[in-house]
């Protein structure tokens, strides 16, 4: 396969917001806000030590794919955890492998800085998601997400 799978960087940005854009087009709680995402994008990007993105990319198309790791401490494992988001492969280019490759790579740097466990949460209605996490290996948990906007 000619697509690689790498760290994303600066140039990305714009490959990576319209990427966001699908993402938050189908999850329910969120909204496409292309200030906030350049905003996030770039404290991800500027965090090498806490976050990382990586991204899948082609040779012709550029960047088709993109997951993003962030570490936090988990007093459960008495060790850093890492919270994988923003797992998204463009259409045209699912199907692939490239979403596996993807989480592959995001656990792999995970490990590396020392993180006992992967975990994410996907929208409850996207069947698809689901299924690709539960193919992959990855369980449910009993937890459910809750949020509360600061701003």
């Amino acid at each position: 396969m000619s697509i690689h799978i790498e760290s994303a960087n600066t140039d990305d940005v714009n490959a990576l917001v319209e990427l966001l854009n699908v993402l938050f087009s189908i999850e329910q709680d969120f909204t496409p806000d292309e200030t906030s995402q350049r905003i996030g994008l770039q404290l991800l990007l500027n965090s090498q030590d806490q976050g990382r993105i990586f991204v899948a990319r082609h040779p012709q198309a550029g960047v088709v794919g993109m997951v993003s790791a962030q570490l936090v401490i988990s007093t459960a494992m008495g060790a850093p955890s890492a919270w994988i988001e923003d797992m998204v492969i463009r259409d045209e280019f699912r199907g692939q492998g490239l979403g596996k490759l993807l989480l592959e790579k995001a656990a792999e740097w995970a490990k590396s800085k020392g993180a006992k466990r992967i975990q994410l949460v996907a929208d409850s209605d996207n069947a698809p998601a689901l299924g690709f996490y539960k193919n992959l290996g990855w369980e449910p948990t009993r937890l459910c997400a809750w949020k509360k906007i600061l701003c």
